[in-house]
């Protein structure tokens, strides 16, 4: 039985609600809603695993979650990327406890049973004695993600079999990824992902990053009376929105003249030949005039690519973070710090110096971000939540209501690009996507199943 609140005419009220331009707020945190999630999103969308230079030897392995499965990300003595299930094919047991390492072998702490690199079963204690001859090793191996692919050194893994392929399902976001990850030739991981746990939903998290330069002015406040962003309240709105099939988007942001604080992100000129080789004409000019990137791969990868510290101290780097969904009021966030391979090793140091004061659980920012996160799931169970409603009015492509805003079709890149961050393009791609996934097959009667 479906429950009340998951009843079909619900979801055809909260279809409406949407093209209204307006999100109903006990979707934010209601269990039955996030159990769909768990299944129809999580269950066949592609998510993020890591970075291929967390992994470089053979041998070298992490461990990561694909919400609540555990997952072994592994390079095999081959140099090729694998991904199985961290769970012993024996009693179940999770098989590996540590965040990395290298190994030739994973053993299972619970009864020894051993697994190599490409996952097969190849030492039982006592087997023979146990298990006798007849035993077939074979079909006892570790289970494979069933999806495993890369594009520009990101690793990403889907638990659907047939899948569309990662390319195909990244679409035109391959043509911005190739400016934040092949601008030089290559990106690295620097120290370890940082991770935490916030009171937060998911959905908030992810719209937050990919879809919100709104609310940098208020919640960051602080930056502002340091001396760290500009006074402007518009200034994180100059520049464009790009909206892109599957809900991923961006937020390509200038400034009011339409160029950058300063060149290429207040890179060294050292890199900009570089640059220059690796990027189209059209990403060039983009990635010369930027201050900030901004976005999501839908549905909880985001990513940043900002500039950080004052005027003759400024330093770029990518920010990658994965919203791990735990409950309906609580997200784990893994932190990755990214920076060019050629990059001055010296500069690399300074980047990611201003990387920890800013983001992580000590960045000022991140505090900022998560006292707001925890207010709106504190909030959101209450008995007047249930027909309370979140404005989203500008998705229509109002901006604030008065300004009706077309896309600009003189925008060099793939998508739909709207000539302003501050309207809700992307949230509302991201809020249909979702709506589409949850309710897909929901109310397929039992006779034709």
């Amino acid at each position: 039985m479906i429950k009340k609140t998951l009843e079909e005419k619900a979801f055809k009220h909260l279809k409406e609600k949407m093209e209204e331009g307006l999100l109903p707020q006990w979707v934010l945190t209601d269990p039955d809603i996030y159990e769909l999630e768990i299944e129809k999103i999580f269950g066949y969308s592609w998510q993020f695993l890591g970075h291929e230079t967390e992994i470089k030897e053979p041998g070298s392995y992490v461990t990561r979650w694909m919400v609540y499965d555990p997952v072994i990300l592994l390079r095999n003595r081959n140099g090729e990327i694998k991904a199985f299930l961290n769970s012993c094919t024996h009693r179940g047991t999770q098989l590996c406890t540590a965040d990395r390492g290298n190994k030739k072998t994973f053993t299972c702490p619970y009864h020894g049973w051993s697994y190599n690199l490409d996952g097969d079963l190849i030492g039982i204690v006592a087997g023979n004695k146990v298990y006798g001859e007849e035993m077939d090793k074979s079909e006892w191996g570790l289970r494979p993600i069933p999806k495993v692919e890369s594009y520009q050194g990101m690793i990403f893994g889907n638990l659907d079999p047939n899948a569309e392929s990662l390319e195909d399902y990244l679409g035109d976001m391959k043509w911005y990824l190739d400016i934040l990850l092949g601008r030089s030739g290559g990106m690295e991981v620097i120290g370890l992902p940082q991770r935490w746990v916030a009171k937060a939903n998911w959905k908030a998290t992810t719209e937050n990053f990919a879809a919100d330069p709104y609310h940098v002015q208020t919640t960051h406040r602080s930056t502002v009376e340091m001396g760290i962003s500009p006074e402007d309240p518009l200034y994180a709105g100059y520049g464009h929105q790009v909206v892109m099939k599957n809900a991923h988007g961006i937020n390509v942001i200038t400034s009011k003249t339409g160029k950058a604080r300063v060149p290429f992100q207040g890179t060294p000129d050292s890199m900009w030949p570089l640059f220059e080789q690796h990027l189209t004409p059209e990403q060039l000019d983009i990635q010369s005039k930027v201050t900030v990137f901004v976005g999501g791969v839908y549905p909880n990868l985001s990513f940043v690519s900002p500039i950080h510290g004052t005027e003759g101290d400024l330093h770029n780097y990518l920010n990658f973070r994965m919203w791990r969904p735990l409950s309906p009021e609580k997200v784990e966030v893994w932190c990755w710090f990214l920076i060019d391979k050629a990059m001055p090793e010296e500069y690399k140091q300074a980047a990611y110096k201003g990387y920890l004061g800013s983001f992580g659980p000590s960045g000022t920012l991140e505090q900022d971000d998560t006292e707001t996160w925890a207010r709106i799931v504190e909030v959101s169970k209450g008995l007047m939540m249930k027909d309370k409603e979140l404005n989203y009015n500008s998705v229509s492509n109002y901006l604030m209501g008065y300004k009706r805003v077309e896309p600009d079709e003189n925008f060099p890149g793939p998508g739909t690009a709207y000539p302003t961050t501050y309207i809700d393009s992307i949230a509302r791609s991201m809020h249909e996507r979702w709506l589409e996934l949850i309710s897909k097959d929901l109310f397929v009667k039992e006779e034709s199943r």
